[in-house]
């Protein structure tokens, strides 16, 4: 007989079902993707029934693929894409809208009005966040507000919110249990980061029924039990709970305070962990809970850069300078240095700590000389310098130094960028060998749950690493290329200036 963990990861673009051994090895996956739909400009929208039915499949054909047999034990455990919200009726188990998906903008109206009422810094220092519709409560709040008989409702208790986590949860459990846990409700806008409950004041600014809201839980609770609608022929326990980014922290085992992850994808999320007690975080930063487990409660910075893979792309696609991302390292490594040549990726403005949403993308310092190969590796350089400017404002608003940064995602295959961003932050980075971060960190939360590991020391036990690299490049080349690549932004900012004269 084996024991094997089944993580329900639901994302935003697919629904996974990942098997797991109790040893925090992979061992198959099954990926069922969902529509997108858009009814209006800026609006996304998801089938929050066609998600749980989507789960229900993956988890099937899990089952189907032989990995499992009949003798063997298996239990549940759940990450999710995060502020996306449901509202159901707890009466007729169904919806009374999409999911509104953490992209939309319908909420921004709302949330204009609580900043332009001074709510800025109330919301900020109980939640932790920023008002912004890219949160749960102004979605929810546009739904009672805007659905048919919907406020009535839920003022007569008939009404329930939640994150995906508790809309799944809810569904498997055949409506028993509404819970989710600390870090899903910590991306809400409503949930009160030091108290670890729903906040009546916050709850009162959006106008939503606290009623609605699902027991909050630590990340390493045991919620519930089921069947999964008789795929299972007796029920199986789900226990571990966790938002996708909160569960890439777990995954990559980010346990002590100063250990950082980060994600490198189309964009990055770059997170910290800033220990037990709650930091108000520096403008474009957020605080949230980073996890709960073993009876503790560790915090988190997160930011995010806009443009990392998105910037190789297109270099791929639109200036052909490419065929593939494959190539990039070997260009890269062709040449001994930039040339001078920095690349300023703000194709999507200028996240932190710049904050110019009017930025443009430029090339700067480019000459006669200036070839394929500078501005390739200035691209790959400009990745590096924006994940050192989020975790240097992390790290130095928590008061912390970096002690390692975990990495994953497809561009941590490029030793190049890797040894680059080592140098840049002058620590370690770690890569794993862990494809699915965050569906292992949900892992981690329900063998902890169950009692198959008492502590995270003993989990942590447990991390391969692929590779440790480490720096290289001494203080002052670190602190020259650096200072190119602040004299870049200053001068793309210039630029942002010079249009907006010219422009009117």
């Amino acid at each position: 007989m084996r024991n094997y963990i089944l993580s329900i990861d639901q994302s935003t673009s697919a629904t996974k079902a990942v098997l797991f051994n109790e040893q925090c090895e992979f061992v198959y996956r099954v990926t069922i993707s969902h529509e997108q739909y858009y009814p209006a400009p800026s609006w996304v929208e998801h089938d929050a029934e066609e998600i749980y039915a989507n789960t229900l499949k993956a988890v099937k054909q899990v089952i189907e693929s032989g990995k499992i047999e009949a003798d063997d034990t298996c239990s549940i455990a759940i990450t999710n894409q995060r502020e996306t919200v449901v509202v159901w009726n707890k009466e007729t188990g169904k919806p009374i809208y999409n999911a509104i998906v953490w992209q939309c903008q319908r909420g921004a109206d709302i949330c204009a009005e609580l900043i332009k009422q001074g709510h800025t810094e109330t919301i900020k220092q109980k939640s932790g966040l920023i008002v912004d519709p890219y949160f749960s409560a102004s979605g929810i709040q546009w739904i009672l507000d805007q659905v048919e008989g919907a406020r009535q409702l839920a003022n007569e208790g008939k009404l329930l919110a939640g994150t995906i986590d508790s809309w799944l949860l809810w569904k498997m459990t055949e409506g028993k249990v509404h819970a989710t846990d600390y870090t899903n409700a910590s991306r809400t806008l409503l949930f009160n980061i030091h108290t670890l409950d729903w906040d009546d004041e916050l709850l009162a600014l959006f106008t939503i029924p606290r009623s609605m809201m699902a027991e909050a839980k630590p990340c390493d609770s045991v919620f519930g039990e089921s069947t999964l609608e008789g795929i299972f022929s007796s029920p199986v326990t789900i226990a571990g709970i966790l938002g996708d980014s909160h569960g890439a922290l777990t995954g990559q085992m980010c346990f002590e305070p100063g250990m950082g992850k980060s994600t490198y994808g189309t964009g990055s999320s770059v997170m910290v962990n800033i220990g037990e007690h709650p930091i108000e975080a520096s403008n474009g930063l957020v605080t949230s809970v980073g996890f709960a487990a073993c009876g503790k409660v560790y915090y988190a910075y997160e930011g995010n850069v806009h443009c990392t893979g998105a910037t190789i792309k297109w270099l791929e696609e639109k200036l052909q300078l490419i065929n593939s991302p494959a190539e990039v390292e070997a260009l890269a490594v062709s040449i001994p240095d930039n040339g001078g040549v920095y690349f300023v990726p703000a194709f999507a403005g200028l996240g932190a700590p710049w904050w110019n949403s009017q930025a443009k993308a430029m090339i700067h310092g480019m000459t006669l000389g200036t070839g394929k190969a500078q501005i390739v590796r200035a691209a790959l350089e400009a990745i590096a310098y924006q994940v050192k400017d989020l975790v240097d404002l992390m790290t130095t608003q928590a008061q912390l130094s970096l002690k390692e940064l975990r990495v994953d995602g497809g561009p941590t295959k490029n030793n190049f960028l890797m040894q680059f961003q080592s140098d840049m932050l002058n620590a370690t980075i770690n890569r794993s060998e862990v494809e699915e971060a965050s569906a292992l960190g949900a892992v981690i939360m329900n063998g902890l749950a169950r009692g198959i590991w008492k502590s995270l020391e003993e989990v942590a036990s447990l991390r391969k690493t692929e590779k440790i690299i480490t720096p290289k490049m001494n203080a002052e080349t670190r602190n020259r290329f650096y200072a190119g690549w602040v004299n870049a932004i200053e001068k793309t900012n210039t630029e942002t200036q010079r249009h907006k004269v010219y422009s009117n």
